[in-house]
């Protein structure tokens, strides 16, 4: 057995050592088992097979069996992983898109490198280090692999930029580049303010504070929370935030396993927003973190959560980190709401875990609340109202909102699997950026005063003829199609123009989650209409 092996197994051996009542390091049995038929393997196999994969694969068997938010990930899995959760990269500050297999730049970060060079929004970039990435299909992946690298490091990019007939160089020095967790927070009207968490991070807490804090020097008195889509991340992320929300001493969340003994998190009080009405949206797509979080608004009665039941993620994991740079992720104990629940959803190996959604969409649950069933064994009462909630299987909302499966045609789907919409609302800024950007000098002017041409509609039409997409219903499908298109359309050049916050206020003014929370939150008695919803 090599070296490389035997570290694994002496790590994982004092590892065990850590939990014996006597300190003594013995070998386990099953243990010496595994050793022996990796040497087998290793020895005697017909044919030969890379160390690597060998350990690998037997890790995720390991795992497998255990449960399905146990992972294992490899060293460049989990060097994306760290960034994503931690809230930077380093790279050249560039947010872009590709059209035609050419590279365009959306955005330079506010004062990153890219910035500090001259590059502007509109800028291709057709070739990096000499190596030519336009017109090539090469892969995002790749191009982004390219793009990033050490902090201090430098890159050469080569950029074609409308009218100008040369292509201008640039040295970039690479630097570390903060990501958004929050990436939305904008004032619907003069009292009610409105904050989209994408995921849990290092910095989500930091983002959200300083984004409270705005929209309350702009007289927010009611908050809306959007956690659609949120895949959770960081648990202390979501107890800080609750603690914006909750009175001092109100237990949050707590956390409870084999090995680890029962801990609560607590709101330690003095939080930013403790009197306002507060509504949360979730879906089915909301998960752990954020799940935390809507449900301890929901326990303690502190607003309303509107939209559709979450995913159902109850499980807590801790990361360990092994020789070689990889990492598992391993459930060491279960969460609980304030109120007791755990709301796992069933999983083993006589339940599709993975396809959980799509029994949802297939049985109704997404389009009707009474398809929807608790077992009674899993009810709890919330901890102010009385009201009753169930565990099991997610936070089901205080009030349910459809999944609306008649609002977009087939056309409309289909341009938008292709990346039509994207393609054509890129070409059109690309030609009419100036303009627009004269024309329209604030968002307000362009969200009351903008409508889309007909110079972007043809060019969308090409794009679909292009892309092979079809109006299997004719003219009447594509007029049936208009009302949605249109608004993505500007939603995506109000995002292209500023930045996600005015890509969502434009959608969210036709979005039947937002539009319901807004309602609730504008009334006077929450708790009464809390009450009317008491199950």
């Amino acid at each position: 057995m090599n070296k490389r092996i035997l570290s694994v197994v002496a790590a994982l051996v004092c590892s065990l050592s850590l939990f014996s009542q006597n300190g003594e390091v013995k070998m386990p049995e099953q243990l010496t088992k595994l050793m022996f038929t990796h040497n087998i393997i290793s020895r005697f196999y017909v044919d030969s097979i890379p160390e690597v994969k060998m350990v690998e694969s037997g890790i995720k068997a390991m795992l497998k069996d255990l449960d399905p938010h146990s992972t294992y990930s490899d060293q460049k899995e989990v060097k994306a992983l760290m960034e994503a959760m931690q809230g930077s990269f380093e790279g050249i500050g560039v947010q872009f898109n590709i059209v035609s297999d050419t590279l365009y730049v959306i955005h330079t970060t506010q004062g990153g490198p890219s910035e500090k060079v001259g590059i502007i929004a509109g800028d291709r970039i057709v070739a990096v280090n000499d190596t030519v990435i336009a017109g090539v299909k090469m892969e995002r992946g790749e191009i982004m692999r390219r793009l990033r690298g050490p902090k201090g490091s430098e890159v050469n990019v080569k950029v074609c930029r409308r009218g100008v007939e040369r292509p201008l160089n640039f040295t970039i020095i690479r630097d570390k580049i903060a990501t958004s967790s929050v990436d939305a927070a904008y004032m619907v009207d003069k009292k009610n303010g409105y904050i989209r968490i994408a995921s849990f991070g290092a910095t989500t807490y930091e983002e959200f504070s300083t984004k409270l804090d705005s929209l309350k020097r702009r007289g927010m008195k009611n908050l809306i929370i959007d956690l659609q889509g949120n895949g959770g991340g960081y648990l202390n992320a979501a107890v800080d935030i609750a603690n914006e929300l909750l009175q001092p001493q109100q237990l949050v969340v707590y956390t409870e396993g084999r090995v680890f003994p029962r801990y609560d998190y607590v709101a330690k009080g003095g939080g930013k927003f403790t009197k306002g009405n507060v509504a949360v949206l979730i879906d089915e797509t909301s998960a752990s973190a954020a799940e935390i979080l809507a449900g301890t608004i929901q326990d303690w009665d502190r607003g309303v959560v509107v939209g559709r039941r979450s995913f159902g993620k109850g499980l807590v994991q801790r990361s360990f980190n092994l020789p070689d740079g990889s990492m598992i992720r391993l459930t060491i104990a279960r969460y609980y709401t304030p109120s007791g629940r755990n709301i796992q959803k069933p999983y083993g190996d006589s339940i599709p875990y993975t396809k959980d959604l799509v029994m949802r969409y297939n049985s109704g649950e997404l389009m009707s609340a009474d398809s929807i069933h608790f077992p009674d064994s899993l009810m709890m009462k919330t901890k102010r109202l009385g009201r009753t909630v169930y565990g099991g299987g997610g936070i089901m909302p205080d009030y349910f909102v459809p999944l609306d499966t008649n609002k977009y045609t087939d056309y409309h789907r289909d341009l938008v699997r292709h990346g039509s919409i994207l393609q054509a609302t890129l070409r059109y800024i690309d030609d009419n950026r100036d303009e627009l950007k004269e024309k329209y000098p604030t968002m307000a002017e362009f969200n009351t005063k903008f409508e889309v041409d007909e110079q972007l509609l043809t060019m969308l039409r090409t794009q679909g003829e292009a892309d092979g997409i079809k109006i299997a219903g004719g003219e009447e499908e594509y007029n049936n199609s208009l009302p949605q298109i249109t608004r993505q359309l500007k939603a995506l050049l109000a995002r292209d123009l500023w930045g996600t916050a005015e890509y969502l206020q434009i959608m969210n003014a036709d979005n039947e989650v937002f539009n319901k929370a807004l309602e609730l939150v504008k009334q006077r008695d929450i708790d009464a209409l809390l009450m009317k919803q008491k199950r």
